[in-house]
């Protein structure tokens, strides 16, 4: 990242720059200032979409960092502070989510499609939600899994609309809530690195149970989920897991596999 063209558009000289952790799809740094001013700038070309998720999150009342500056393939954020997660701040960020789910739109989707790196994500938007999910989720993936796994999805794809509700309440999501995507600090938890669309709540919740399990505080600040949600979450769960396939390799084509029979279609 060109620190030069960091001075120009901040208007302060650049004292310091370390790269982050975590910057599978798209470059981040630590950026200190001689105005003192500290903050996170992420450089892609996505970052505008990206901007406007956390505007919109924010608007719903969701803890995420504040953006302080968009231009071009740069975005600055307001840099968070760190502290080791506690059952508290564990609680805070089920609440959080629950808050934002509470908000939800006219339709599933969102008004413009996304991408995790090199991978594009669709979010043309339907009135259907198994629609939704099979068309934007999960059929993309089709052309590039092996062919035992493609008549396999195609199938769950057909069922969907026996297993998944047709029109839940359209709640704004995170859209890509791992564990990594949280970040705490002293007495708070926010809410990092979105895609948001319109769906499911239960997508975000499936999306954290993917790679381990939130602390048990995270459940009593959420509150009561809907019956059949565990029937449904290897459903959700195999977006997040052909996102991984696509990106990282055969090492997930097990998961892939495993979640379609976990399925049970």
């Amino acid at each position: 990242m060109s620190m030069e063209g960091l001075d120009r558009l901040l208007g302060a000289e650049v004292v310091s720059a370390s790269a982050l952790h975590g910057g599978d799809l798209s470059e981040v740094v630590k950026v200190a200032l001689d105005d003192g001013r500290v903050m996170a700038v992420k450089r892609g070309p996505k970052v505008a979409t990206e901007a406007r998720m956390l505007q919109a999150m924010a608007r719903a009342g969701a803890p995420v960092p504040q953006v302080l500056m968009q231009a071009g393939d740069m975005l600055c954020l307001e840099w968070l502070p760190e502290a080791p997660p506690t059952p508290e701040t564990w609680e805070a960020l089920g609440a959080s989510l629950r808050a934002l789910h509470a908000t939800t739109g006219d339709g599933y989707g969102w008004a413009e499609d996304y991408a995790f790196g090199r991978l594009p994500i669709r979010n043309a938007t339907t009135e259907s939600w198994p629609e939704f999910w099979a068309r934007q989720r999960l059929l993309p993936f089709l052309p590039s899994l092996p062919m035992a796994l493609v008549r396999r999805l195609e199938a769950l794809a057909r069922a969907l609309p026996d297993y998944l509700p047709e029109a839940p309440p359209a709640s704004l999501l995170h859209g890509d809530l791992w564990t990594g995507n949280t970040h705490f600090g002293e007495g708070h938890a926010w809410m990092i690195d979105p895609a948001c669309y319109c769906g499911h709540a239960e997508v975000d919740l499936a999306m954290l149970e993917l790679f381990g399990q939130p602390h048990p505080a995270f459940w009593t600040g959420y509150g009561p989920t809907e019956p059949g949600r565990e029937e449904r979450r290897p459903f959700y769960q195999l977006f997040p897991a052909l996102v991984h396939l696509s990106l990282f390799g055969a090492g997930y084509q097990s998961m892939v596999a495993r979640l379609i029979s976990s399925a049970r279609v």
